[in-house]
Parts: C-alpha cells; structure tokens; sequence
C-alpha cells in the first residue's frame, strides 16, 4: 500500500478474536489503534475539521482550540498540523504525560487544568477555561466534541458500518462511553441498519454522564463530570457501569491472555462485557469497540506504584473525597 499522506495511513477493519473470554459465544476487539493518532479519535477529528473548511469556519492560518482527555486531542494536533491550522488542546492531570509530550511533539499548545469541579472531574473546568479563552479571542475555533453531530456521525458512517461489514449478523456490540460519539453514532446506525443488534453503552463509577452519581475518576477517556450534549441512550440496550479498578484488570487480562496492550477504555468495555455475559445467548457473534492501545499509558495504567497510589490495585477503591480548588498551569 502506498498512500500519498500521513492522514491516509487508516486500517479500520482489524478485529482480534479474545477466543476463551466468553464460554459460548465469539468475542471480536475492534482494534482502533491503527491510524497516526493510535486511537479511534482520529475518525471526528478528520470529520470536524473537513466540515468547519467546507463550512468556511476555517482557514489557512485559523487556530483551533478543543478540550480533551488526550486522543482526540493528539488526533487534532495531527490534523492541524497538516493543515496549516495552530491547535491548543485544553486537558487536565489525569492526561497521562505521554499524551501530552505527544501533542506537543506535533506542535501544539497544550493548557492542563488542575482544579476540580464540584462533580470531582475536570470537564467543566475546562470548558470554562476554553469558554473564557473564546470570549476573549473570538477568532478561536471550538469544533465542540462534546455537541457537534459530526463527532455522532463520523461513527455511524464509519465505525458502526465497519463492524456490520465485518459482521452481519452481529448480535451484540458494546462501547464504551466518553463524549459519547462513538456510542450515539453506532446506536443510531444498528437501529436502522441492523435492529436485532443490541448495543451496550460501557461507562465508569463515578462518571455522571448518564445521571449516575459522581465520584473520583483517574483514568483518561473514561466517563465524564458533565453530560454532552450528544449523550443519548436512545438505541441503546442498557447502561453497564464498571469499576476503574475492573478496567484495569481486564486490561492485565488481555495482555497476558492475548499480548496486546490496552487503554483503560478497552479495559473498561471489556469489563462491561463480562458483566453482562449472562445477556448474550450462546452462539452469540460479539463485538467490543477498543478505542486505543496502552502503550501510552505504559507508566500509569500499568505501572503498580501509579495503580497503588491511587487505590487502583484494590477492588474496593473509594471514590475519595474532592480535591481542593486549584489552578492551571501551561505547557509550552
């Protein structure tokens, strides 16, 4: 294959069988690693950025600001970099440090905001400060993950399709919920396309994404402290929410079982797969949606001092009490 640019370099259709995970059914891990990004964040990124140029709301020399946990905040730095546009990604302390020397690398400004909002996340804090940077800078332009249909639809057209593609007559697909534009995407797309598909949205204690309690939350691209606005659990079969410290074990799970690394989201849906095991009737052709590997979360999510420090390495973790207020600080 030879492709004429970095942006190219896409291979959406890889699936590793976790043969042995289920008992009587077929487990496929949609690996969503293989792009420049190594994440499935790649896919709104391009979506976005296209649609703000077809629009006019970009143009050679614009800057983009966003907020993110990390991938999406690589894959903007990517695609801004190519073309022509200076990115800012507005992120928090639980970005592992390799996310953001990442982004940086590809020439982006990177702010990490270390005050907690009420809800023991960093979301709203750091809309408020991308909010505020806009109303100062009106020339700044927010692709807004968080409400942009583009971000619902760049999954239906893509990563639902490619399961279906892959797998007709697939029974059940679980996702894990972030900004939730990979599962509103895919819900949407399985209810008119393939209706006896039932979709499992994946979500972590403590997340408040879909009105479950709040709690402290340590591992990126997990769950939320404030609802987006596309969040919608239409189309979906049920809500599953699991442990921060279950995702990691089945992170450990899938590297000794299978080799392969994965991020705390793929633990996560993993873990979600297995909570609901007992829903899936035997035969069952099942797909879980592996956002990115965890290569990059080599000294956090696998490293045991990190894991300890943060009661991680204990099935009953407490959600802890909320950190006082603090500040943002800028990476250059």
């Amino acid at each position: 294959m030879i492709v004429e640019s970095a942006l190219d370099i896409q291979f959406p259709d890889v699936f590793l069988e976790l043969s042995g995970f289920l008992p009587d059914s077929r487990l496929y891990l949609k690996i969503e690693a293989m792009n420049p990004a190594g994440s499935i964040k790649f896919k709104p990124a391009l979506a976005m950025v296209d649609d703000l140029e077809q629009r006019g709301l970009l143009r050679p020399g614009s800057r983009i600001i966003e907020s993110s946990s990390g991938n999406l905040g690589i894959a903007l730095s990517i695609v801004s970099n190519a073309r022509g546009y200076r990115f800012t990604c507005v992120t928090d302390m639980n970005t592992a440090p390799a996310t953001i020397e990442l982004m940086r690398a590809y020439g982006a400004h990177v702010v990490v905001i270390d005050k907690r909002d009420t809800n023991g996340g960093y979301l709203s804090m750091r809309l408020k400060y991308l909010q505020d940077r806009i109303r100062a800078d009106p020339a700044l332009v927010w692709p807004n993950q968080y409400a942009n249909p583009i971000n619902t639809m760049a999954h239906y057209h893509t990563t639902a399709a490619e399961i279906l593609k892959e797998f007709p007559q697939v029974d059940a697909v679980f996702v894990g919920a972030g900004t939730t534009g990979t599962l509103t995407g895919c819900a949407q797309y399985f209810a008119r396309h393939r209706p006896e598909t039932k979709v499992f949205a994946v979500d972590i204690i403590g997340s408040t994404t879909f009105g479950t309690p709040p709690g402290r939350r340590h591992i990126p691209g997990l769950g939320t402290s404030r609802t987006p606005a596309i969040a919608s659990l239409q189309h979906v079969t049920d809500l599953v929410m699991v442990s921060e410290h279950d995702a990691v074990q089945a992170c450990r799970r899938l590297r000794d079982r299978h080799w392969l690394l994965g991020g705390g989201s793929t633990g996560a849906v993993l873990s979600g797969v297995a909570a609901r095991a007992g829903m899936l009737r035997p035969g069952s052709v099942v797909v879980a949606i592996s956002p990115d590997l965890g290569d990059r979360y080599a000294g956090t999510l696998y490293d045991p001092g990190w894991l300890a420090e943060r009661g991680l390495d204990r099935p009953s973790a407490p959600a802890g009490l909320l950190e006082p207020a603090g500040s943002y600080s800028e990476a250059h």
